[in-house]
Formats: structure tokens, sequence, C-alpha cells
């Protein structure tokens, strides 16, 4: 009996110190959003230096668009009867002495190794790898962010291995050395956009979340409209021009970066490092309020290191997560979204070649479109509940993909309307989507969680990758298939919380009792 009475004795101890715990998190977040409300000029150029890297990052997401491209070519004998203005538009059909590329052979990876003719695989290998290369650094080095290395450090470690990477492919002597190197890009870059997304969405207040959240897109924008201008200045040049120009500049802002850029207080609050998020809010805070920093700064002086936050590993985040029924639900949910945005968005992007238009105009339109993206991006997480902007983009986009192969080549303005029309609403949804993800699960596992919705997303651009090699002659294998797919997924959405207007929880049960009380 009395070892009973003890052992009840340490679990209401237990109890009343979880207690504890989540009323101090509470009261600093609290404190924290008092502290961050409004947005001062500290925080404009925090939030510029972190958007930066989402140029870099996009370039590489698609510059095998240009650098994989299958040039155009022209006839040589024009009184062969074979090759008359073209009528054959399979080169592989007709004799080498009869056409020749227009621009120099080593304009792109398919005329310097002579890939015209190579399979849909071997083609489509190197943007895949770098997707799978992607998805596997997404699932390994996310939930270094949620650990001891952090948001800041995370988003170094990426920009520089992925500049270096990039540089390094200019080495490239055949299609395998260049489909491994393009993996290991997408394995080292895997993580900028959701380390930088968090970032910036965890140095300032929820009032002004929503629009910090959307200023990677219009670097990303940026990045977009960038790639097709260099990809079409140095057309009569080799590709490794392209990624030497694409390359090198994040060398330089890496420098800025670990100079200049914060960590997330949020992050070093339930790391225990109070002392260090006390400073961090000093630097950024618009009001100053000493009052609030004195509060601020006792209630960072008690708190706790979750139990779970300094040792966290993939596995352990996933035991986390996977551990409660309604966390385990809602990251399912997330990347079955994401998987059908992700799907339809890169396979509409990377596909332009199949459409047999320019594919620098095409780049060029998709950059400019991204700018109504952006815009709309703002307007729908400022004035409109999460689910249903959404659902209506995943529907649209899916919708619309389907039609592109309805509509077929014979109607090619159409054809171009639905391509620019489904990339804006993919575009948008993946936006959305990924402002989304950051608010459903706390700080000790948001990067981990917001990295697998990535990480579906990008399993998306790697399916798409290979259909898109198989839909160059029938668009029902590659629009079709975008869309439906896109389509259906679209309806789990339903299934999601809408989290506009919510603060930021630290930890699991803080998450946990916040979903009670709204759902009681």
């Amino acid at each position: 009996m009395a070892q009973q009475s003890q052992g009840d004795s340490l679990t209401e101890s237990f109890l009343r110190n979880e207690s504890k715990d989540d009323i101090i998190s509470e009261e600093f977040e609290e404190l924290l959003e008092q502290n961050l409300k409004g947005f001062g000029w500290a925080m404009f150029f925090q939030a510029i230096l972190i958007g930066l890297p989402s140029v870099f990052d996009s370039m590489q997401s698609f510059i095998s668009i240009y650098t994989d491209a299958i040039p155009t070519w022209h006839c040589i004998n024009n009184g062969s009867t074979t090759c008359s203005s073209k009528r054959f538009a399979d080169i592989c059909k007709l004799p080498n002495s009869e056409w020749a590329w227009d621009e120099i052979p080593s304009q792109t990876i398919v005329s310097e190794w002579g890939l015209q003719c190579s399979s849909v695989f071997l083609r489509g290998l190197p943007a895949s790898s770098h997707y799978a290369g992607t998805m596997l650094g997404i699932f390994l080095l996310a939930s270094l962010a949620d650990s001891w290395l952090g948001r800041k450090k995370l988003l170094l470690f990426s920009c520089l291995t992925m500049s270096v990477t990039g540089i390094i492919t200019t080495l490239s002597n055949n299609i395998w050395i260049y489909s491994l190197l393009r993996f290991v890009c997408g394995f080292c870059r895997a993580t900028m956009g959701t380390s930088g997304s968090i970032l910036l969405s965890e140095m300032v207040g929820k009032q002004w979340r929503g629009r910090v959240g959307t200023l990677p897109f219009f670097f990303i924008m940026v990045g977009m409209l960038c790639l097709p201008a260099i990809a079409y200045i140095n057309r009569s040049a080799s590709w490794r021009y392209i990624y030497l120009y694409v390359s090198v500049p994040p060398l330089v802002y890496c420098l800025v970066l670990y100079l200049f850029v914060i960590e997330s207080p949020r992050w070093l609050f339930v790391q225990g490092r109070g002392e260090e998020a006390i400073k961090v809010v000093k630097k950024i805070s618009p009001i100053n309020d000493e009052t609030l920093l004195m509060k601020l700064e006792s209630i960072s002086g008690c708190q706790r290191i979750e139990s779970s936050s300094s040792t966290v590993s993939v596995f352990s985040s996933l035991k986390v997560i996977s551990s409660r029924k309604w966390s385990c639900q809602r990251i399912l949910t997330l990347m079955v979204v994401a998987f059908g945005t992700g799907l339809v968005f890169y396979g509409v992007t990377l596909g332009i070649g199949n459409l047999n238009f320019d594919i620098y105009l095409s780049g060029i339109f998709n950059g400019l479109l991204d700018i109504p993206v952006v815009l709309l991006t703002y307007l729908l997480i400022e004035k409109y509940t999460r689910k249903t902007s959404l659902l209506i983009l995943c529907l649209a986009s899916g919708l619309f993909s389907v039609m592109i192969a309805v509509v077929a080549e014979k109607f090619k303005m159409i054809q171009i309307t639905l391509s620019l029309a489904t990339f804006l609403c993919g575009d948008t949804a993946l936006n959305v989507l990924y402002v989304y993800s950051i608010e459903m699960f706390p700080t000790s596992v948001r990067n981990f969680a917001a990295s697998l919705a990535r990480q579906a997303a990008t399993f998306g651009a790697v399916i798409s990758s290979l259909l898109n090699s198989l839909g160059s002659k029938n668009p029902y294998l590659s629009y079709g298939v975008f869309g439906l797919i896109a389509f259906c997924c679209g309806f789990f959405v339903l299934i999601l919380p809408e989290t506009r207007g919510i603060s930021l929880c630290d930890t699991m049960d803080e998450q946990e009792g916040k979903e009670n009380i709204i759902h009681s």
C-alpha cells in the first residue's frame, strides 16, 4: 500500500510538472506574440535575407528544362526527300548526314552526349534523380532543424552544399555522373525551402505570419524569371555555363546568411536557450517594450527543454507524430494532398517541351504568371480560409490539366492557355499548402512535419518527370494522369483542420490541448 501511495504521489507530481510546463510554454508564446507585434525594419531586413535562397532554390529545381532539353535542329541536305522542310519530326528516323543541331553540340546534355534517340527513362533520369535526392534529403535532414542544428544552420548548410554541387556538376562527362550529381544536389537543397519558410514564420507575430509566409514565393518568382533569361542568353554556349551562373551566387549569399541572419526565437526557447531567444527578440522586436521583455526573460529563465527536442531524429520525430491519432491522420492527409498538387504543378512546369512551344517564352510566361500567383496567394492567405482556398485550387488545377490532354495540339493556343491556367492554380495551391502545413504542427516537430508535405510534393515531381517522357507522344499519359490524380487528392483537404488566425504552439501537448479546446 505504501508503494502504491508513493507511485500515486509521483504520478500526481509528474502531471503537475507537465501542466506547469504547458503553462510556461503558453505564457512564453503569449508574451512573444506581444513583443513581436507589428512589423519593423529589422524584421523586414531579416525577411529579405531569409527569402533570398528561394531564388537559387527555384533555379536549381527547374534548370533541367533548359540543360536537359532536346535542342532545335535543321536539315543540311535540302534536296533530300527524307528531310525536306522537316516533314519527319523524329530525327531518329533520319540519317545523321541529313540534319544538324541549330546551335553548338554542347548546348544541352542531349545534344552533347547523343541522347536524342535514347529511352524515355534515360532522358528523364537526371530530373527524376534530382527530385529523388530531394525526397531522401527531406527525410534525413529535416529533423536536424528541429533538433541541434536549428533553422538557420540547416538553411546555411543546404545553400552552401547545393552551390558547391552545382559547380561540380559542370565537370560531368556522361549521363550517369550527371544524374548522380543531380541526385546529390537535390539531397543538399532538400530542406532549404522549409527551413527558410519556417524561420520566417517563427520570427513574427500571428498577424503578420500569413503575409511574411508568402514572401518566399515572391523570390521563387524572381528565380523563375531569371532562369529562362540566363538560359536564353547562353543558348549558343554550353549548358555548363548555365550551371555556373546559377550556382556561384549562392556562395556569396552564404557569407551574408552566416553573418546577419538570426535564429528562430521559438526554436531557441524549446531548446532551452532562453537567453539567446531574448537577445533575438530584442534585435527584431518593433516595439522594444522593456516591461514585456522583462516578463519574457522571467518566463524563459524557468522553461524546460521538451524531452525529445534536443535528441530528435528522423525516427523519433516519426514516432512522436505517429504516436498521436490526430497528428498521424493529419500528416498522412497533408501528404496525399501535397502529392496530387505537386504532381500537376511540376508536371506542367517540367513538361513545357511536350507542347512544342518555345521553352524560353514558356519559361518567361510561367515566371510572369508567378506575379499574379504571389498576389493571389497573399489575398487567399489574408482574406479566406486555408481549407476552402486549397480545395478549390486543387480541383481547378486537376480539371485544367485534363483539358490540356483533351484539347490536343490542333488547338495550340487553347492548349497553351490551359497550361498557364493549370500552372496558376497548381502553383498557388502549393503556396497555400506550404503555409498551411507550417501552422498545423508545434515548434518541436514543425520543420519535420512541413518537410514531409514537401517530400510528398517532390515525389509528385519524380513521377511527373517520368510521365512527361511517356507523354511526349500521348498527352493522356501525362496531363491526363496529372489532372485526374490532383482532382481526386484535392478532396482530402476536407479532412484537414482550419488554422487561419491561430497562434503557433511549441509542444505536442500544447498543440493537442488547443485542438481539444477548439473541437469541444
